[in-house]
């Protein structure tokens, strides 16, 4: 029997790609590492949405930090749920927002930041950040430390 019998994505050759927002096929797996601290890091180097005014594509890297508590979400599914913004009209402030707390209602982590990294259209590029530290612990104080000194020392913007 496997561990995560309940994970009904990894690993699954018959997946059908919603073309709509799908935050229900998030899945989640228990953390196996409840008496630590860490980070688990995503890179999603390939997220698509559309412009809510224009319907243009919005390309962006979506870099998703948390401190898993009790549960951690499972990758493939986070895929496809990041996949299913691809025909979603959202600013891409709302874009990370929806992200963090469709991810905060999923797992109810102990701190999570998102932050997406959009191409340029019409000469600009928008960077937007947004974190969640889990009330009354430490990591409300460390979510407030790391917004107000996010970006201090911004990268070199040469390739996009």
């Amino acid at each position: 029997m496997r561990d995560n019998e309940d994970l009904t994505l990894l690993g699954n050759k018959d997946i059908k790609y919603d073309f709509s927002y799908a935050p229900e096929v998030l899945e989640t797996f228990e953390n196996k590492h409840q008496d630590n601290d860490y980070f688990v890091k995503f890179n999603c180097p390939e997220f698509t949405s559309l412009c809510p005014i224009t319907g243009q594509p919005d390309f962006a890297t979506i870099t998703i930090s948390y401190v898993p508590g009790v549960k951690m979400v499972e990758s493939k599914s986070l895929k496809l749920y990041l996949f299913s913004f691809r025909n979603r009209g959202d600013f891409h402030e709302d874009c990370v927002n929806i992200i963090m707390k469709d991810l905060i209602k999923l797992m109810d982590p102990k701190y999570i930041e998102v932050w997406g990294k959009f191409l340029p259209r019409g000469g600009i590029s928008i960077d937007p950040y947004c974190n969640y530290g889990k009330p009354g612990t430490k990591w409300e104080a460390v979510a407030q430390d790391r917004l107000a000194h996010h970006d201090m020392y911004p990268e070199k913007v040469d390739n996009r």
